[in-house]
């Protein structure tokens, strides 16, 4: 485990297993080193050295604001620079648009590999629920944030039900200022045409239309990309099974 210190000043928090090229793995929204799929990515992930970090906002990271998506981009470089200066990375979900905006801001990458990022090209209607979301973070209602952004986001309720109990609700309450950087992040188009690395664009099988088609939309504006499903449930593959697939591809 170690630090790195972003561009403004910013702690960022990071962890590092294996052997081999560096794989920065990119987190998804409400997900950091102490809750959420990468660490046991990182652990499946066989023959390179994988760094896990927490984004700005969660875990062990600090924040500061104003936010901007630019800030995030110079997280992401700054492990990078700590694995060696470059680097191949994977990004789940809003992490892999994340990683998507760090390419096109020229952060060195060898490769991607994304799994469903929720990048769409169509203009956006109906209110603005960042606008929600940061007026509940405000008055100290960081719960009903929390739950404000899964619905903005479409996520099934048997997904959701009973989440207030759960022992990583404490987590996800600290978090929730952090689901506006997510939304900024995902509603904001980065210049794919310069994206020019070698890059992976993955679904699960158990997902539904609307992630697959943003998958599609991605890999289809993507100059470099590859297209593939893997076996898995709704948004999410096992580790093992998405490990084997990074490592093919990065490879």
């Amino acid at each position: 485990m170690g630090t790195v210190i972003s561009a403004d000043g910013t702690t960022i928090g990071f962890s590092r297993v294996g052997d081999g090229p560096a794989v920065v793995l990119v987190d998804g929204a409400c997900c950091f080193r102490g809750g959420g799929p990468m660490p046991a990515v990182a652990q499946a992930l066989t023959g390179y050295t994988a760094y896990t970090y927490d984004r700005r906002g969660r875990g062990e990271s600090t924040d500061r604001g104003p936010y901007a998506i630019e800030r995030e981009v110079e997280d992401l470089a700054a492990v990078v620079e700590a694995a060696g200066g470059t680097a191949f990375a994977h990004g789940f979900s809003s992490g892999a648009v994340l990683a998507l905006h760090a390419a096109a801001a020229g952060v060195p990458l060898r490769a991607l590999a994304l799994l469903e990022p929720p990048l769409s090209f169509e203009e956006p209607t109906g209110p603005d629920p960042r606008d929600e979301i940061d007026a509940l973070v405000a008055a100290g209602r960081r719960g009903d944030a929390v739950i404000r952004f899964q619905v903005a986001c479409g996520i099934p309720e048997e997904f959701t039900a009973g989440i207030r109990e759960s022992p990583g609700w404490p987590a996800l309450e600290a978090m929730a200022h952090t689901t506006s950087y997510d939304l900024t992040i995902t509603g904001t188009v980065p210049d794919l045409a310069s994206v020019t690395a070698p890059t992976l664009v993955l679904d699960s099988e158990g997902s539904d239309e609307r992630l697959r088609g943003w998958a599609d939309g991605v890999a289809g504006h993507l100059p470099n990309a590859r297209r593939r499903t893997l076996a898995g449930d709704w948004h999410g593959v096992a580790p093992d099974v998405l490990a084997a697939a990074l490592a093919e591809h990065f490879r």
